[in-house]
């Protein structure tokens, strides 16, 4: 019954470890290719091979073994490292991210106030 239980957890694990690998892949798919040179990064066609890797390894292998573990190391450099830079070239505001032509880095600039 423990057994189970466990196998039933790592599942899940292994459900949400594919979602944060494809998460990650569309993300990149997303990014222009100049965003990767202007961020000083690798290319997008390696993010997108190493992504898709990830995630095909994850779908097939699960979470056990040392490819896995590589996929989701992978996965992280590029959401804790790549993403943020490639946000910061492609101007750092997004479509949900209101503003302003007056905004500055803290806010909106109204002149002498």
């Amino acid at each position: 019954m423990l057994v189970e239980g466990f196998n039933e957890v790592m599942s899940w694990v292994s459900v949400g470890l594919l979602a944060f690998a494809l998460c990650a892949f569309v993300n990149a798919a997303v990014h222009r290719e100049d965003a990767y040179r202007a961020a000083d990064k690798q290319s997008k066609a390696f993010w997108l091979i190493i992504l898709g890797v990830a995630a095909a390894v994850n779908l097939f292998m699960g979470v056990f073994g040392f490819l896995p573990i590589l996929g989701l190391i992978a996965t992280i450099v590029y959401v804790v490292d790549v993403r943020p830079a490639l946000k910061h070239a492609s101007g750092g505001r997004g479509p949900r991210r209101g503003g302003s032509s007056s905004d500055g880095p803290y806010g909106p600039y109204n002149g002498r106030r």
